[in-house]
């Protein structure tokens, strides 16, 4: 008999081998659809990125040029971003190459939307939204959408009308940017933070027979088996299980990646089509896994090859020494140290090291405090069930320890992730030039004037009485500093400045630096370029700025020689929450494709990328802790049945069956306790010195959130904990003969 026909006949006789089989399948499914999906994360990235690739500007193209594109974003009044094209045809029509999902080029006047947002066009008042486009004259195809509900609109100009920025192209951009960089990285680290407690699954479940196992290789061995035969028979019945369940994650991979399409990134959920893995890493993944569940099974073997003896009679575990408590304060000063300090490249990455070093510390103390708490139960018991599970916890605190240590990476990354996000959200959009809730676009000195017009009368139309102004960018004295040229009651509304009071007095410069020039006051368009010189009386008033990003100077338009231009400027208006929209189509309408900014809209985009770097954290720890808590109620059933004789002997003496239960949950319960909350402080505590070393001066922001790994300890306990009952029971019926 081979070894292959002797793990059948085991798996036909031993029901508990069975039950081990088939959970050790299920965590192979678990991590290799995990796997599947995250791997196939890039590619999807890149397959949107190509289909929304006609959406960014191309290759430059003087001679040649079929067509003009300007692309700017624009905001809905749902606060969704809209994506915007603006298109002149430089040739016949009819013989540009369109991207597919686009069956016409829009004329002028004319534009093609996306369908969810014809949509919003539909059910929203021209004046948000509408008349910023034209008139609509047909649908997009899924095909020219990055996601399903992209806003998006391709408006057709005459050449003339498109604003400088526009680019001569020799038809629409062909490829996208490639696969997501930022998704790639969080989809490797997914890959470890996952896999991890799926590999601690499939070890808890090979784990459920292992007393068995060992006695019976070992019987194997003291009558005469090589050490290959033994091998041959644990790889035989590893493999049995661990193929069948990579077959099994890939059968149900499609339904994985069908559930993720309905998560968001980067504005929008995905096409179904969009994650496909190549059969290459498909075959890499399927293979690989179980290769790795058999190598792990193999070294588990060494005490039964060397001594079986050993084996057959069980051994007593050696108790842990305090030295495995030292690398934790250890790592955290180095940590700490590292981020007062480290400003090169060098130290950068000693920091990632010595964050390494805290992981592999919480694992080395995660035992050690195990016993420790074992040992307070068992110094300090009041109820039989406390003694009983403080010696349980201090004899084995590797084995009560390890079921739950796979999520150990997965709520240190993603406490340390809940801890930074939030504080960065916090510092999101504090950097102001502008008052908030203006609105403005920037161009050339010379475009100004027609668009505020422009603006004004759209206002006027819409019956606001918000009117746009004109904003030049020049330099100020020989120090070159930065200054605006605007009047100065229009400068107290527009700019992020408290002029406190000096607009009262005769139009001049007004800084919040006494010593802007050492010589006279010059204006300059360009910072090389010489300056032209104000009068000599222009006087000098102090303002205040309310923003580090808000100009150095500003400059009464008053006070200007009638000879000097500035080269660049903004035209702006000032909205409120109630008329926003109306102002945004007023000023986009009369910009023809020109960025329309607000630090309200860069503040949205800025919190939409946190929100969703927040929401995958929470996705992983969530699955994590689930398969943690898998992990732990087999390792948990598992101790139960290689316990069966000891936890009978108990029963039969009388000891109540709920007393019993008592002490399971609390073994149970207390490890993965231990390892989740000491792993959430720690990557909170890390997550903080991050910030510092990201943000300079900023506040920390502590939300909720970071109570996650307490609820996930309290969820992966539960979990392990609800076996315990049902397996004594199944001990209580069962004859002690049978073992």
């Amino acid at each position: 008999m081979n070894s292959f026909q002797l793990a059948l006949r085991v798996l036909r006789t031993d029901g508990r081998t069975r039950v081990s089989a088939i959970l050790i399948a299920v965590g192979v499914a678990v991590a290799t659809a995990l796997v599947l999906l995250l791997v196939a994360l890039p590619g999807a990235t890149e397959t949107r990125a190509d289909r929304a690739a006609w959406q960014q500007y191309g290759e430059l193209s003087e001679d040649g040029a079929s067509l003009k594109l300007a692309v700017s974003d624009d905001v809905a009044p749902d606060g969704r971003e809209i994506q915007r094209v603006d298109v002149a045809a430089l040739a016949d029509p009819t013989q540009i190459d369109l991207p597919p999902g686009i069956d016409r080029l829009p004329a002028p006047g004319e534009t093609l939307l996306s369908p969810e947002l014809a949509d919003v066009v539909d059910h929203t008042p021209g004046s948000q939204l509408g008349e910023r486009f034209g008139e609509k004259a047909g649908v997009l195809g899924d095909d020219a959408l990055e996601y399903p509900e992209q806003l998006v609109a391709l408006v057709g100009h005459t050449p003339g009308d498109l604003p400088g920025t526009a680019m001569p192209q020799d038809g629409f951009n062909p490829s996208g940017q490639g696969a997501d960089p930022f998704l790639g990285l969080l989809a490797g680290v997914g890959v470890v933070v996952l896999t991890v407690p799926s590999m601690v699954l499939v070890a808890s479940s090979a784990r459920l027979i292992a007393a068995r196992r060992e006695r019976r290789l070992a019987a194997f061995r003291l009558a005469g088996a090589t050490p290959r035969q033994v091998i041959g028979m644990v790889t035989a019945e590893t493999a049995i299980a661990a193929a069948g369940g990579a077959l099994l994650g890939w059968a149900v991979s499609p339904l994985l990646w069908q559930a993720a399409t309905v998560v968001p990134w980067n504005g929008g959920t995905w096409q179904a089509a969009d994650f496909v893995l190549g059969p290459a890493p498909t075959v890499a993944i399927v293979v690989g896994v179980p290769v790795l569940v058999l190598l792990a099974a193999v070294l588990g073997l060494r005490r039964v090859l060397s001594a079986p003896l050993g084996a057959a009679g069980g051994h007593t575990p050696k108790p842990l020494r305090w030295w495995r408590l030292v690398p934790l304060p250890v790592s955290g000063a180095l940590f700490a140290f590292l981020v007062a300090t480290g400003d090169s490249q060098f130290e950068g990455t000693l920091l990632l090291l010595s964050m390494a070093m805290v992981i592999g510390s919480l694992t080395l103390a995660g035992p050690w405090i195990t016993a420790a708490i074992g040992g307070l139960f068992v110094r300090r018991w009041r109820k039989p069930s406390a003694l009983l599970a403080g010696r349980r916890l201090r004899d084995d605190p590797r084995g009560a320890y390890r079921a739950t240590a796979g999520v150990v990476l997965a709520v240190f990354t993603g406490s340390m992730a809940l801890t930074v996000l939030p504080s960065i959200e916090g510092q999101a959009g504090a950097l102001r030039e502008y008052a908030d809730g203006v609105l403005y676009v920037e161009t050339d000195y010379d475009s100004l004037r027609q668009i505020a017009a422009d603006t004004n009368d759209a206002l006027a139309r819409y019956g606001q009485d918000e009117r746009a102004a004109t904003i030049g960018d020049v330099f100020l004295g020989d120090e070159h500093a930065l200054a605006k040229v605007v009047d100065c009651d229009a400068a107290e509304q527009l700019l992020a400045v408290d002029m406190r009071g000096a607009c009262e007095g005769e139009p001049g410069v007004y800084t919040p630096y006494p010593g802007v020039s050492r010589g006279e006051l010059t204006v300059s368009a360009d910072f090389d370029r010489p300056g032209t010189s104000l009068a000599a009386d222009v006087p000098v008033r102090p303002m205040t700025a309310t923003s580090e990003a808000a100009p150095e100077a500003i400059v009464d338009s008053a006070v200007i020689p009638s000879d000097f231009t500035p080269s660049t400027g903004v035209v702006a208006v000032p909205s409120t929450p109630v008329n926003v929209d109306v102002v945004r189509t007023a000023l986009a309408s009369a910009a023809d494709g020109l960025q329309v900014q607000s630090r309200q809209a860069r503040l949205a985009g800025q919190n939409s990328q946190l929100d969703d770097l927040q929401r995958v954290t929470v996705i992983g720890l969530i699955v994590a802790a689930v398969l943690g808590g898998c992990s732990a109620a087999v390792s948990t059933a598992g101790s139960v049945l290689d316990r069966r004789r000891t936890f009978g002997a108990l029963m039969a003496a009388g000891t109540p069956v709920r007393v019993l239960a008592r002490a399971l949950r609390a073994e149970a319960a207390l490890p993965a306790l231990v390892a989740t909350v000491g792993a959430g402080v720690a990557g909170t505590l890390v997550g903080i010195g991050l910030f510092a070393v990201v943000v300079d001066d900023g506040a920390r922001v502590l939300t909720p959130w970071l109570a996650a790994p307490v609820v996930l300890g309290i969820g992966v306990a539960l979990i392990a904990s609800s076996v315990c009952s049902p397996a004594l029971r199944r001990v209580q019926a069962e004859p002690l003969a049978d073992e």
